[in-house]
């Protein structure tokens, strides 16, 4: 059995690091079925961005790292080309367990519920006040979700934003850019995204 919100708000309130909120999310079991680890964060305390994406993916699943998979390798593409260290920055995801579907030997993504993300959103905001960035990108709707409480359509919020009193940034996630059946969408997409990341970098370091 997944904990309760009270449990969970019981646990968060007595956690005085990342370090002991991390080996909580480990220790609390998955919200969803089948999922192999939680997946934490990575990247140091006090990085100028946080990036927040939806869950993990089946490689960041197997691999217990967040944005290793299709999607992650095409951010660390569009970071290196907008002038951003991924390194020095922190990269979560807004539910820290991988949901998915089986079919045959395939684990297919399933997205979250609303539900699911308002259970993880507990441990997305005690991680951020112990990161502490200058800037949070939320990378999709379940992100925007997760960050501004409720759901928010990407085409018209797209852009600069507040997460109630932090500074935030609202773009696609970099799987929408995988999904897309065109070549030439792919590309315009893609350009637009890393437009995205050099304005984040420039509200980053203002």
């Amino acid at each position: 059995m997944p904990p309760t919100d009270e449990a969970i708000s019981e646990t968060i309130r007595n956690v005085t690091s990342l370090e002991e909120l991390n080996a909580a999310i480990t220790a609390s079991g998955p919200l969803v079925p089948g999922a192999t680890r939680a997946v934490l964060g990575e990247g140091p305390e006090g990085a100028a961005i946080a990036f927040v994406g939806e869950q993990p993916g089946d490689q960041e699943d197997r691999q217990g790292r967040p944005f290793v998979g299709p999607a992650g390798q095409l951010l660390d593409r569009a970071l290196n080309e907008a002038g951003i260290d991924r390194r020095s920055s922190y990269l979560t995801n807004a539910v820290k367990h991988f949901k998915f579907e089986q079919r045959g030997k395939r684990r297919i993504h399933q997205r979250p519920t609303t539900a699911e993300v308002r259970h993880y959103r507990w441990w997305l905001e005690r991680e951020l006040d112990f990161v502490n960035p200058h800037l949070v990108v939320a990378l999709g709707a379940t992100a925007v979700l997760a960050l501004a409480g409720k759901a928010l359509p990407i085409s018209r919020n797209r852009g600069a934003t507040h997460f109630g009193e932090r500074l935030g940034f609202i773009t696609v996630h970099p799987s929408f850019l995988l999904r897309l059946p065109q070549e030439k969408d792919r590309t315009q997409a893609y350009d637009a995204f890393v437009a995205d990341l050099r304005q984040i970098r420039k509200l980053a370091s203002a």
